[in-house]
């Protein structure tokens, strides 16, 4: 993963922040394209602040857009919280490999109080393993968990199975 600025904004033009409200349909497409499960609250949880996008363009920050974001970023990866459960993540084909779900996954285990989980299918698990999860196989399930102490991290009921991850 490239280095960053402190503000979230990465030395390859990437910068992770949390979604706007007009940033659903963009990340709808990403969970979609990466074949998962969109959450049919999905709009409620960008409005909660509880999904964030990776954008790369523009100049990152730029206070042209709507809240002082810049309009002309690309939505390049996607990552939606259910508390401290990663709920789905995703990047977009060009993107993978890029460091992308790395800073994702650093930027939502940043705002999150105790262990950050995630439950993912097996293809995705060098992923997880590579930034720190431990990983536990429940009920034919992978399921991750970052900081914490594994066996007290929930595993949330109303998550599928298997279907977090497509980096």
């Amino acid at each position: 993963m490239s280095g960053g600025d402190g503000r979230g904004r990465r030395d390859d033009g990437v910068s992770v922040r949390t979604a706007r409200g007009d940033e659903v349909g963009a990340i709808r497409r990403l969970l979609d394209a990466a074949m998962l499960t969109v959450p049919d609250d999905l709009a409620d949880h960008v409005a909660a602040g509880d999904a964030l996008v990776a954008v790369a363009g523009g100049d990152g920050a730029a206070a042209d857009g709507p809240g002082g974001v810049d309009d002309d970023a690309d939505v390049v990866g996607a990552l939606v919280l259910d508390g401290g459960h990663v709920d789905s993540i995703a990047v977009g084909k060009p993107r993978r490999a890029d460091g992308v779900g790395t800073a994702l996954v650093a930027a939502a285990a940043e705002r999150t109080d105790g262990a950050l989980t995630a439950t993912f299918r097996p293809q995705v698990r060098p992923f997880y393993e590579s930034l720190g999860f431990e990983v536990a196989d429940r009920d034919g399930r992978l399921f991750g968990t970052l900081g914490g102490d594994p066996e007290d991290a929930d595993d949330p009921e109303d998550s599928g199975p298997g279907d977090a991850t497509r980096t």
